[in-house]
């Protein structure tokens, strides 16, 4: 006869599980599988975000760690930070891949109206990572602002497209921003 007081009648107590037991088991499971399933995606979205360096190392680099202090301009999208000494202009300044992609952090180092160096700092996009190598950054030295863009060609990146794009447009506003702080 099944136990009328039971949330589940049709269980019986000399079935010889226990509800408490049945109970513990399914949270057990479930327990391990959720650490299974999730566990990846978390570190998959640990990875997103991958810190190259600070922004703060990056200008203590740029002025052999004595930085001047920092100045701001408005550029296209807010402020911009920047640090002006010996000829020589530090920028930090952040875009987006493509609307809904989370911000990209860059510095740029300007001598003469020309980039002397780029370097991404703060990659936060799941494809297009390819932007932070040296191999590619290597591109951006010596380039200049010509009509408002840069002055030679970027190649493209298969898959890092949007990111590449991105990378033309930080050091075109980094140029445009130099020549206007002067």
């Amino acid at each position: 006869m099944a136990n009328q007081h039971s949330l589940f009648p049709h269980r019986s107590k000399s079935d010889g599980v226990s509800f408490d037991s049945r109970r513990a088991f399914i949270r057990s499971t479930f327990a391990v599988l959720a650490s299974t399933l999730l566990a990846p995606m978390a570190r998959a979205g640990e990875s997103l975000w991958t810190t190259y360096q600070t922004p703060a190392a990056f200008v203590a680099e740029a002025f052999r760690g004595s930085p001047p202090p920092p100045k701001v301009i408005s550029g296209p999208t807010g402020p911009v930070h920047y640090w002006r000494a010996n000829g020589r202009t530090a920028w930090v300044i952040e875009d987006l891949g493509k609307q809904g992609y989370q911000l990209t952090t860059a510095g740029f180092i300007v001598k003469n109206g020309a980039i002397e160096s780029a370097k991404v700092l703060v990659y936060r996009e799941s494809r297009g990572e390819q932007v932070a190598e040296p191999s590619f950054l290597k591109k951006f030295l010596g380039a200049r602002l010509a009509g408002g863009k840069l002055d030679r060609n970027i190649d493209n990146i298969s898959g890092a497209t949007l990111s590449v794009q991105m990378m033309q447009r930080m050091a075109s506003t980094v140029l445009a921003l130099d020549a206007r702080a002067g």
